[in-house]
């Protein structure tokens, strides 16, 4: 005999599968790169929060590849995650996977880089623009006094929409500078896919451009920063002129603890990853969690939550870097 279910009991049958999901929610976690030690960090940190609370994560990384990417998210979206957090390689292209997972109805939640022109429901970051003006900052209070500093600007990757406020930052504190003669910029270039080996050749292009009497060179992340500074090792410029950075990178540490790179920008990652798996979390159990700001990504006003940076050099490296058990002390030497 054939037993029909009626649209009441079928719900019911249903129903503990969906509630088993909200209480165990599965989270798709879609990474740009695994390449760069900060994103491995991102990665078990957000992984391990996530795990504590009672969910299961399911991680992908691009490799950089925006159709990959687009393929990763179209595979979590089948696979009925609870919700999505997405590293996007470019912002922008982004936008036709998303609208895949509002079809499903699948929230999404945009990690550390802003997904453009898409429905998503939260944006988790740095406040970006911070980072640029903290490296600027640096640069602008060794200005040397008694004549025009001669500076090279090595941007991020131009399908990164982070790369433009990081620049958005820097110009906030170099154009006044630049506009009253106390700073020239003798080479500048955008750094495809943040690779260091792209940062070496703007960096060897400005040498042969502008010639060796280079001040200072705003880096966008320091592992451009250990581009140039490659350039400037072979050229025995190394440790004598200004390298900024960001991530606290292990390297980059180390090159600070060496003199070769002045500063990076420390972004506290474990509290940022942390906070965004509790977010996914809050989200797949059908909460709603309290955000601090909002921004447009072209589409809508999204709800953002932005952590404070710190800039970073060897006269605060061990109370803030090590202090925090980012790195070990024994480790940067």
């Amino acid at each position: 005999m054939k037993i029909r279910l009626v649209p009441a009991l079928l719900f019911l049958l249903l129903a503990p599968a969906v509630f088993a999901s909200k209480e165990k929610p599965v989270i798709g976690l879609s990474l740009d790169t695994l390449k760069e030690e900060r994103w491995q960090r991102d990665r078990d940190t957000f992984v391990a929060e996530a795990q504590k609370l009672g969910a299961t994560v399911i991680v992908q990384s691009a490799n950089s590849d925006d159709i990959r990417q687009i393929r990763d998210v179209e595979s979590l979206i089948s696979r009925g995650v609870d919700v999505l957090v997405v590293v996007p390689h470019n912002g922008a292209a982004m936008t036709r996977a998303i609208k895949s997972a509002n079809e499903a109805k699948i929230p999404v939640i945009a990690y550390d880089r802003l997904i453009l022109n898409a429905n998503i429901d939260y944006y988790l970051t740095f406040d970006n623009v911070k980072v640029g003006e903290a490296q600027a900052g640096y640069a602008a209070a060794r200005l040397p006094a008694d004549r025009k500093a001669r500076i090279v600007r090595i941007y991020g990757a131009p399908t990164d929409n982070n790369a433009k406020l990081f620049k958005q930052g820097q110009d906030n504190v170099l154009q006044p500078l630049i506009t009253a003669g106390k700073v020239e910029v003798v080479h500048e270039d955008w750094a495809l896919d943040w690779k260091p080996e792209n940062a070496k050749k703007i960096m060897n292009a400005a040498i042969t451009k502008a010639g060796r009497n280079i001040d200072f060179v705003v880096v966008s992340n320091d592992g451009t920063a250990g581009g140039a500074i490659q350039a400037l090792l072979e050229e025995g410029l190394a440790g004598k002129v200004l390298v900024t950075g960001q991530d606290a990178d292990l390297a980059a540490c180390q090159r600070i603890q060496r003199g070769t790179q002045a500063m990076t920008v420390y972004k506290p990652l474990k509290q940022l990853a942390s906070l965004a798996a509790r977010v996914a979390v809050d989200v797949a159990r059908g909460l709603k969690p309290a955000t601090t700001a909002t921004l447009d990504n072209g589409t809508k006003a999204v709800p953002s939550i932005f952590e404070k940076v710190i800039a970073v050099d060897k006269t605060n490296l061990m109370t803030t870097v090590v202090a925090d058990g980012f790195h070990q002390a024994e480790d940067l030497r």
